[in-house]
């Protein structure tokens, strides 16, 4: 309200100056006179300040005719003017709708549509940075690989887009089959920022595959003072690692190399349960059995394992039976409820020809956490303790139909591996096997295997029956096709030769 006031008593003022002016200059005398050409001219007062300001209008009009031209001149010379600037506004508002409606055309997953937007955009705009990578993923998504490695390249030679065009290159590469190739873009690109996370697990996986052991160990070391991997992580990858390179030294038959690499590995990650196997037997080939016990010791303590417990068998080869017995108890009392430590116990309590008490060791396992290979130690016990053949093939029978407990298993695709390996046959994922029980299918079979105890013979024994051998035969094992199922690095019930049941 008081600034309208303001405006309106301003107006006021002016127009009384300007009305106070024309008066004065009305009532004064005198004026101007101007002559041209031999014509003179007389303005009065108030003719000559109208005069006056006509002249400066008109000048300032000639100004701006001449810088006009002079504007024109330089548009038609090509430098830079407002007219030019006017339209390369135009074209880069052009341009970067069409960037706009092609990024959402790529997002939509519009292959064809998203390449036609592109190559507006890199019409109009000058940032091939930008229409050269929106080119390439939307040739990708269209399927056109020529042209989407074709602009790849273009952006490698770009120093600001070199290691998008380089991972570009890669993972084309890597689409195709060619790892070759793709190891070494991945190299380059790890090379250029080696902050990529991405980046540096294709290089690691792909190093991996090749068996390139030193430099995944490199690799490795990297992303850790990069900060892309916690501390434990890259302890035990990096012990995988070194057990690999370990093995790799085993083949080329370098015996104190192979011994050093499987200690470290064992060292770095004392769980990891083929490197602490591996650093046993260096212990053992250096006449070192009280530190392979202790590696062993520690590795059972973690996760018990027949690999384990066949190492610790092969520190002194040559006892017998009841000496094994007694020299594994310092095994045996670390984990004594684990279900491995049990069957271990059953199986050295077979061999001692001790089936009662292979019995007590082995407990209500075949009740509570049955697996082919327990159901199979209580055949052989059967067996010992003067069980006819209905009771033992019944046995047998039943280990057809419950698990073949644990297996190393990929973690990633579930595929099930005989033995240890860094990298999963199946997906080639690396360092995802661990030693755990597979999920049971139903098998379908012409009658069920439901049935087999019904026909090879029930569990439980005939008095009428005759006394046969002590311990199953391999023959016996064969028929219920279970040779496959025996544990490796464990005492094997079925090679014992036939004992009488004591009397």
């Amino acid at each position: 309200m008081l600034w309208s006031l303001i405006k309106i008593v301003v107006f006021v003022a002016v127009i009384a100056a300007i009305t106070w002016g024309a008066s004065f200059l009305l009532e004064s005398s005198g004026g101007l006179q101007v002559t041209v050409m031999g014509t003179e001219y007389s303005f009065g007062p108030l003719q000559s300040v109208i005069a006056v300001v006509l002249l400066v209008v008109a000048v300032w009009i000639l100004l701006k005719i001449f810088a006009l031209l002079v504007a024109v001149w330089h548009f038609l010379n090509g430098d830079e003017t407002a007219l030019s600037r006017y339209f390369d506004r135009n074209r880069e508002r052009k341009g970067y709708e069409a960037l706009s409606e092609g990024l959402m055309a790529l997002a939509s997953g519009e292959g064809r549509l998203a390449m036609a937007k592109a190559a507006k955009a890199d019409k109009y705009l000058e940032r091939p940075d930008l229409t050269n990578l929106l080119i390439a993923q939307a040739a990708e998504l269209a399927g056109d690989h020529r042209k989407a490695e074709e602009t790849y390249r273009k952006l490698v030679t770009n120093e600001r887009t070199r290691f998008v065009g380089v991972r570009g290159i890669m993972k084309q590469k890597l689409a195709e089959g060619d790892t070759e190739t793709a190891l070494k873009l991945a190299e380059k690109a790890f090379a250029i920022k080696p902050k990529h996370a991405e980046t540096g697990d294709v290089l690691l996986k792909l190093q991996a595959e090749k068996e390139d052991w030193a430099g995944a160990r490199q690799t490795l070391n990297t992303k850790l003072k990069n900060g892309q991997m916690p501390r434990d992580v890259h302890k035990r990858r990096d012990a995988v690692l070194a057990l690999s390179e370990a093995k790799d030294v085993v083949a080329e038959g370098n015996s104190i190399e192979a011994r050093e690499a499987a200690i470290e590995a064992n060292r770095l990650s004392p769980d990891l349960i083929p490197a602490a196997v591996m650093a046993a037997h260096g212990y053992i080939d250096q006449g070192k059995p009280k530190y392979a016990a202790r590696v062993l010791k520690k590795a059972w303590s973690v996760q018990p394992h027949p690999d384990l417990a066949g190492a610790f068998a092969a520190i002194q080869p040559d006892e017998t039976p009841k000496e094994r017995l007694k020299r594994f108890t310092a095994l045996t009392r670390v984990q004594p409820d684990h279900p491995e430590t049990k069957m271990l116990l059953a199986e050295l309590n077979i061999a001692a020809e001790d089936f009662p008490q292979a019995r007590r060791s082995l407990g209500d396992l075949v009740e509570t956490d049955p697996t082919a290979r327990s159901v199979t130690l209580m055949a052989a016990i059967e067996r010992g303790e003067g069980a006819s053949d209905t009771v033992v093939k019944g046995w047998l029978a039943r280990a057809l139909t419950v698990s073949r407990g644990p297996q190393w298993i990929c973690e990633n695709c579930h595929h099930i591996h005989a033995n240890w390996k860094p990298i999963c046959e199946n997906c080639h994922s690396f360092d995802t096997l661990a030693w755990k029980t597979p999920p049971m299918s139903e098998v379908a079979m012409p009658g069920g295997v439901q049935m087999l105890p019904l026909i090879v013979g029930a569990l439980e024994d005939n008095s009428g029956a005759d006394a046969k051998p002590a311990v199953a035969t391999r023959a016996d094992i064969e028929d219920a096709e279970l040779i496959d199922d025996a544990p490796e690095g464990t005492v094997d019930p079925v090679e014992k030769p036939a004992i009488q049941p004591e009397k």
